[in-house]
This record gives C-alpha cells, sequence and structure tokens, in this order.
C-alpha cells in the first residue's frame, strides 16, 4: 500500500469516526432543551391566564446567552466567580449565592451593599421588593432602572475560552512532540488524527491565497481554524465542559476580525496601499473611490465578525425554537415532526462547525493575501 492509499484511509478514518462520536451528542442538545422548556411550561401555570403563554423567542435567546453559572446535567450548575468593581473597591462571591435566581428575588449582601441577578445582569438591590418580589425597580417596559457595578466576573464563556485554549496546547504540544519522536515515520497516535487538517488549512488555504509567503502567516490561520472549531464543537455540547456561545458572541467573533484586520494593514506592501490612496484612474475619480477604498478596510473584518456571530447564534436558535414548537402548540402531536427537524438541524451544525471555521480562515488569508500580492 503506497502512502497515498495509507494517507486516504487516515482521512476516511477520521471523517466517519468523527461524525459518528459527534452525532451522538448532536441527540443531547435537543432533550435538555426540551427538559428546560417543561419547566418553564410548569412555571407558567402557576400565573394567571394572560402570562401563561410559552415565550419561545426568550426561551432560545437566555439559552444562548452567557451565564454566570455552567449547566453540568439536569438541574445540577456550577457557580461561577462573580468580580465587581463596586464604589467600594472590588467585591467577589460566588453566583451559587443567588441560588440560581434570575428575577432579582434574591439579594446577595456583601461589604453593606446589596446585589440582585436579572436576566443575567448584576444590579445593586432596592431597598424594598415590588409587587412581585422582586428587589429591583422596572421601567413600564419591564426594563430595570437600578444601577449596576462594573461586573469583570468570570462567566461561562470566559470559562470556556480558558478551557479551549487549554485544549489546544494539549493537542498541538502533543502533535508537536510527536513530530519529533517520528521524524520521518508515518504518523501515529492524535498526530494522525490532526495531521489532515493541518495539511488541509496549508494546502487549501494558505498556498492559494499567500503564496510563497504561506509560512509566515501558518501559525495564526492554524490558530484561528483551530480556536473557532473547537469552539464550535464545545457549544454544541449542552452540559459540561460544553454549552456555551462562544463563537456566537460578537466579543469573541470582533477580536477574532481585529487580528486580521492588524495583520492586513501591518503587512501591507506599497502597491497595496498605492491601490487604496493612489488607484490608477483618473484623478478625478479619487473623491470617490479613496473614501470607497478606506471603507473597505474595516468592512471587511466587521464582515468576518458579523458572519461568525450570526451563523454560530442562529444554529442554536433555529434548534431551540424546532423544540419549543411542541410548547407553543401545546400538542404532543407536534413532538415527532419537531424533535426530527431539531435533530437534523444539531447534525447540519456540525458540518457548519467546521465550515465557518474554515470560512474565516480562508477570509482571513485572502485579505492578508491582497495585502501581501507583489505587483505584475
Amino acid at each position: 500500500m503506497d502512502c497515498s492509499h495509507v494517507f486516504d484511509f487516515k482521512v476516511n478514518r477520521l471523517i466517519v469516526v468523527f461524525t459518528l462520536f459527534l452525532a451522538l451528542f448532536s441527540v443531547t442538545p435537543s432533550l435538555y432543551a426540551q427538559e428546560d422548556t417543561l419547566k418553564t411550561t410548569s412555571a407558567a401555570h402557576a400565573e394567571p391566564e394572560a402570562e401563561k403563554k410559552f415565550n419561545i423567542g426568550k426561551f432560545a435567546l437566555h439559552h444562548v446567552a452567557d451565564s454566570h453559572s455552567w449547566h453540568v446535567i439536569g438541574d445540577y450548575y456550577i457557580g461561577l466567580p462573580v468580580i465587581l468593581y463596586t464604589q467600594v473597591g472590588f467585591v467577589t462571591f460566588n453566583s451559587g449565592d443567588f441560588l440560581h435566581d434570575d428575577e432579582a428575588k434574591v439579594v446577595v449582601e456583601r461589604y453593606g451593599q446589596r446585589f440582585v441577578k436579572m436576566h443575567e445582569k448584576i444590579y445593586y438591590a432596592s431597598a424594598t421588593a415590588n409587587e412581585h418580589g422582586q428587589y429591583a425597580d422596572l421601567d413600564e417596559a419591564h426594563h430595570v432602572k437600578n444601577a449596576r457595578p462594573l461586573d469583570i466576573s468570570i462567566t461561562k464563556n470566559t470559562c470556556t475560552l480558558l478551557l479551549s485554549i487549554v485544549v489546544i496546547l494539549a493537542v498541538f504540544l502533543k502533535v508537536a512532540n510527536s513530530y519529533k519522536k517520528n521524524a520521518g515515520k508515518s504518523p501515529k497516535g492524535i498526530q494522525s488524527w490532526i495531521e489532515p487538517i493541518i495539511i488541509f488549512v496549508r494546502d487549501d488555504i494558505a498556498k492559494p491565497n499567500l503564496g510563497h509567503k504561506y509560512e509566515r502567516f501558518m501559525p495564526y490561520l492554524l490558530t484561528v481554524f483551530f480556536f473557532i472549531w473547537f469552539n464550535n464543537m464545545l457549544g454544541l455540547v449542552p452540559f459540561l465542559p460544553g454549552g456555551a456561545n462562544l463563537t456566537g458572541n460578537t466579543a469573541v467573533t470582533v477580536v477574532l476580525a481585529l487580528l486580521t484586520l492588524i495583520l492586513t494593514v501591518t503587512n501591507g506592501n506599497k502597491y497595496y496601499w498605492r491601490h487604496i490612496f493612489a488607484p490608477d484612474v483618473p484623478w478625478w475619480l479619487y473623491i470617490v473611490l479613496v473614501p470607497v477604498e478606506i471603507i473597505g478596510i474595516f468592512t471587511k473584518p466587521i464582515a468576518l465578525a458579523i458572519r461568525l456571530f450570526a451563523n454560530i447564534t442562529a444554529g442554536h436558535i433555529l434548534g431551540l425554537a424546532l423544540i419549543g414548537l411542541v410548547f407553543v402548540f401545546n400538542s404532543i402531536y407536534v413532538a415527532p415532526v419537531s424533535i426530527a427537524f431539531a435533530l437534523f438541524i444539531n447534525v447540519i451544525e456540525l458540518l457548519v462547525a467546521f465550515i465557518q471555521a474554515f470560512i474565516f480562515t480562508i477570509l482571513s488569508a485572502l485579505f492578508i493575501g491582497m495585502a501581501i500580492e507583489e505587483h505584475h
């Protein structure tokens, strides 16, 4: 068996096993979403008739938002550190002190200050509770009017970010050591799983867009690709160590896009900047083309950030919304269709997780390649 056949076999094994492994996790998000929805609906029966209707939008948005606690499984949560900068300095405590309340009904007192949590945001508590038992002042639109301390807590997204960094370092340090030990030999273990993807990034993303200068930018492209892909996959696991919508958070996608922008403008050659500030057109067109080109420098990374955020968040919301249809129609007969479509969307998300990492990486390589392209 020649080397090409061995390589093809390893790639096929990677695809088949990886798909089967992740398909197992595609079932559980729907089950846990259904469990949470049942709890929401049960609580609604205790409210007045006008408030019984299940709010599918609120339910879906709540599950894709960041949180001060981490869902383990079932009714079990891990409280995360709350770090607040207040009028008397830094205040820290565990989010579990709120007893998983998110309606400003449980007050936590520290250093003479009182805090409540509502919609995953922490506010200074009101002196007395309102008619609903909430220690918060609400306006007519039910927005909280209480002041907020500066919240720099370690949230679920922050923990997932740190976890993904540890996982990526562990994987690639292991792969690097394998290359040192097995130099000139066929890859083994985790190296045989990761090497086809590294070659894919090199041959199908870096080389076509960056030419002979591709090696200079390979560390960044590999880091971005695996960071997005790993976090996309963690977001599909509904319990610890997953469950966070990290790549669907604009703060994360904007930083990634900003890094691409910095690499683009700092590596741009004279032909790149000449095309922007002195294009080969009649001088009287400069008044139109130059502002457009300058705006284009910033719209490219903005599109990168929005595309990743929108696609990942939309996939999570769609899956949760399909599950919620059972309770919107309040009929068990809708469940088979709803669950089937939700599982289908979750399987599609496995593919989307890889595709979005690929798209972000290839567009980053394209933008950088445009900046370093030599004049012909």
